[in-house]
């Protein structure tokens, strides 16, 4: 068959970080051709799929060489003549050749750059945009969304694992929501991002950006990261909460000590019921619409005390919690421990799975949100794959740092190219 797999060939590229990751083209017979690139996290959850390391003396045990041969031999002689467009055969082919529950044998690094760069060549192949080939693929998985324009969630202030401060959470981002287009939103995002620089540099404080394009000024609580995110939005000339969102990604598994939430920042230490209460009043103080990873990745009798207390009310975002694996969303469902689900690809490994998981989670009405990770690349496809599925909201970062702009400028061209619907706040009802 012309448009069957006639080879695929990886490479050892680097990440925003200059750390290695990997790169996987995949050749049809009519020699169409196309690549995908694979993220890397830094703040993980100890979930997620198997991100193959060679561990030697090379970038400091970071090389990828041992999951780019997965892939130049064990891949590539398993998918040759097989069809790219049936992403679900490939994927479950990969996984089965793997052998291993957590992708540990190819490495799910292997396994997700030739997932993507399957989807990615057969969307060339049938002349279709990308964003056009997954809605169409989507439907196998029970996924029948109107495609539209994601609402960006833009980190513009960091922590945590992201950042060198003292401050504990996270990110602290905007989500423009009162606009009709995602070139307004988008706009109104880049505004106040620039104007927030200008109000740190005017304080004294640090405008460097980090990992993902944020500032990281040396703050020590989350009231001053949120109250200066509050002066630009207004300096800005926008409105709190009817233009502008805000949003926090508490990431409290990097500071919960196995008995309780240390943070130092603060100099408090909280049980679950206790920060539960404090992100209550920060929700009630602030106009906070979402909040991701407010607990420990297995303090689920914690998750289900938090929806109990403002989930009617706030998005609580499950990422170190759900890892995109559709098992413990399904846990989640049954627990009633969250109402949104953090997507990332790296974090299953396969097209297929996250399609999976996006499935179970929208039939359960819960909101999705594709992310991308603190390790990016120039690839687009997570641009993609928000327009084409109807996610809805999209978290690639801050306005700058090219690989975070990338996926602004994807979304910008598809927004022109195709006139897709952007929701606002429709989509956060």
């Amino acid at each position: 068959m012309k448009d069957s797999i006639k080879k695929i060939k990886a490479y050892e590229v680097l990440d925003s970080r200059g750390n290695p990751t990997i790169a996987a083209e995949v050749t049809l017979h009519n020699e169409n051709r196309s690549m995908a690139f694979v993220p890397s996290g830094a703040s993980t959850g100890k979930y997620e799929a198997n991100e193959k390391r060679d561990c030697d003396d090379r970038y400091f045990g970071k090389g990828v060489l041992k999951a780019v041969s997965s892939i130049n031999n064990d891949i590539n002689t398993l998918l040759c003549g097989k069809d790219a467009a049936d992403i679900q055969r490939v994927d479950d082919l990969m996984r089965s050749a793997d052998g291993t529950e957590d992708k540990s044998n190819f490495g799910a690094n292997a396994i997700l750059a030739v997932s993507m760069a399957c989807a990615r060549v057969s969307a060339k192949n049938l002349n279709l945009p990308l964003h056009d080939f997954i809605a169409k693929k989507s439907l196998d998985f029970g996924i029948d969304a109107e495609q539209s324009m994601p609402v960006p969630m833009m980190n513009i202030l960091n922590g945590g694992a992201h950042a060198d401060n003292p401050i504990d959470f996270q990110e602290f981002m905007i989500q423009p929501v009162g606009f009709d287009s995602f070139n307004r939103a988008l706009q109104c995002g880049v505004e106040i991002f620039h104007t927030l620089k200008g109000i740190l540099k005017k304080s004294g404080l640090n405008t460097s950006v980090g990992d993902e394009g944020g500032f990281a000024p040396k703050l020590n609580t989350p009231e001053e990261a949120l109250d200066l995110v509050m002066q630009a939005i207004e300096k800005s000339g926008y409105r709190p909460e009817e233009e502008v969102n805000l949003c926090l990604d508490v990431a409290a598994t990097e500071f919960f000590n196995g008995l309780h939430y240390d943070i130092k920042g603060m100099g408090k230490t909280y049980s679950s019921e206790e920060l539960i209460d404090y992100l209550n009043m920060l929700r009630k103080n602030y106009p906070i619409s979402s909040i991701e990873d407010g607990l420990d990745e297995d303090d689920w009798d914690g998750w289900r005390k938090m929806v109990s207390a403002m989930g009617a009310n706030t998005q609580l975002v499950g990422d170190d919690l759900f890892v995109t694996n559709t098992s413990r969303i399904k846990k989640s469902i049954d627990l009633s421990a969250a109402n949104a689900v953090l997507v990332k690809v790296n974090q299953i490994g396969s097209i297929s799975e996250t399609l999976e998981a996006i499935s179970v989670s929208r039939k359960n009405n819960y909101k999705t949100i594709i992310s991308h990770r603190s390790g990016e690349t120039e690839d687009t496809f997570i641009a993609d794959l928000a327009v084409g599925l109807g996610a809805g909201q999209i978290k690639t970062g801050a306005l700058s740092r090219s690989d975070r702009v990338a996926k602004y400028n994807r979304l910008l061209i598809i927004e022109q190219e195709a006139g897709l619907e952007f929701r606002g706040k429709d989509e956060l009802q």
